[in-house]
């Protein structure tokens, strides 16, 4: 019996849609990063890209437990003395909900050129529509 080894040319893509409303952020966050990596699929390849296109819908509506909307802060520096600038989770939700998913799923992908390359295979939208109508997305299968 031959090892199954998936190849960039053997590999087949779908595109799948999530709706994010009334969703937790972290596990929803998970289950789309396994999907962009592939490891939902029978022949996922841990150095190929085999995973699948997802949109995510309504990233606005999205859910998170306790206090975070508060407490939890988002950093970035624009690299002088002095440059370092913080947002809350409310702040982040009310200006850039798309980029508050797009943090945490690239938060639960590895470290790595391949990860970087999967990454860009998701796609957030903050409200219920979606440009991506002609690749015929299906409903992906979300745990709670």
């Amino acid at each position: 019996m031959k090892t199954y080894v998936a190849t960039p040319s053997t590999r087949e893509r779908n595109w799948l849609v999530v709706d994010a409303s009334g969703r937790t952020l972290g596990r929803l966050a998970t289950q789309i990063a396994d999907a962009l990596r592939g490891k939902r699929k029978p022949d996922y390849t841990p150095h190929c890209d085999v995973g699948d296109f997802v949109i995510v819908v309504n990233a606005e509506k999205i859910a998170v437990t306790g206090k975070k909307l508060e407490e939890k802060l988002y950093h970035r520096h624009s690299g002088y003395p002095g440059g370092l600038r913080t947002r809350t989770l409310a702040e982040m939700l009310e200006r850039r909900p798309e980029e508050v998913i797009r943090k945490a799923v690239k938060g639960m992908m590895p470290r790595n050129r391949l990860a970087r390359v999967q990454i860009t295979k998701l796609k957030v939208y903050a409200g219920p529509e979606h440009p991506h109508v002609a690749q015929k997305p299906e409903p992906m299968e979300v745990r709670d």
